[in-house]
């Protein structure tokens, strides 16, 4: 499954690119072998054979290691999508997922921190405060979902949804979760992490060649499982039909949509759009969906 994943971001990155440069209409770097089918692995063993720099003055193991967890960490995630050939079926799959995603922002805070720069530090506390902002809200709709569904396994989502999709149903929260994984992912126009404008590179700044490949990927491998997540929670997850692929790479292609549409936001914009904006409302669905329950169990009762 991990290595469909890698494929998966190889030509996600091939997507982006072309969908990019008919946005902007403009030739992109996408044309290696036959319509660009090649540009990935070659981008790949561009990456991964130039040489390997270190500033002398970082913290050499935790600078080496970061990129290398963030990825471990972004396939990791994985594990929770509920597959019916028996490799796994996580009771408790949300809590893992909101795990995993808490341990995400330690890899951007010590990436950041042991390249010993400040446009690397400054990115990463900006990457560290948008993320927990945002995975308030995330955390409170997913809150939202167990109370509908009366469980934490993705599974209950694809059995929910036979008749009508939870997008209908709760078409804001739909929205709140979208525009909250794109600044989970630190997506356009979220992208406060790696404002080139003011902080050059952000975190990330002082990586190149096989570091900067793995933070690549591990971004390009949450914004897929970001997709997944969302097509299962809104849009009716049947694992085993075409119509399941087709809907995942229909909300990749939002994401990069986003990116050549929209400039990038102003960042107190961005934490009152969480604080202000996303929160209550979220909290507002927490409270009405737990008093439906209730008043649901007690006439049962």
């Amino acid at each position: 499954m991990f290595i469909c994943v890698l494929v998966g971001v190889a030509f996600l990155t091939l997507l982006e690119r072309k969908v990019l440069g008919y946005i902007q209409i403009r030739k992109g770097p996408n044309k290696v072998g036959y319509y660009g089918i090649v540009q990935p692995f070659s981008d790949a063993i561009k990456l991964f054979t130039k040489e390997q720099t270190f500033p002398m003055v970082s913290n050499y193991l935790p600078y080496y290691f970061s990129p290398v967890f963030s990825l471990f960490i972004s396939l990791l995630i994985w594990s929770v999508m509920p597959l019916y050939s028996g490799l796994y079926s996580f009771d408790l799959g949300l809590l893992f997922f909101l795990c995993c995603t808490s341990i995400g922002v330690y890899t951007v805070m010590i990436a950041g921190w042991s390249s010993n720069s400040i446009y690397a530090l400054l990115g990463a506390l900006r990457a560290i405060a948008q993320t927990i902002s945002y995975e308030v809200s995330l955390a409170l709709i997913l809150i939202s979902f167990i109370f509908l569904s009366g469980g934490y396994n993705l599974m209950i989502f694809c059995l929910y949804q036979n008749l009508i999709w939870f997008m209908f149903l709760t078409f804001p929260l739909m929205i709140i979760w979208f525009a909250s994984i794109l600044a989970e992912t630190n997506r356009t126009p979220f992208d406060f992490a790696e404002g080139e404008s003011e902080l050059v590179s952000g975190f990330n700044i002082e990586y190149s060649s096989g570091g900067f490949a793995l933070i690549f990927m591990a971004e390009y491998s949450s914004i897929l499982f970001m997709s997944m997540l969302f097509v299962i929670m809104f849009m009716g997850g049947d694992f085993y039909s075409f119509f399941f692929i087709i809907k995942l790479v229909l909300v990749s292609l939002f994401f990069i949509w986003v990116r050549g549409t929209l400039p990038r936001y102003r960042y107190d914009k961005l934490m009152y759009l969480a604080w202000k904006s996303f929160l209550p409302i979220s909290l507002n669905y927490l409270i009405f969906f737990s008093g439906m329950k209730f008043f649901i169990i007690s006439l049962l009762i």
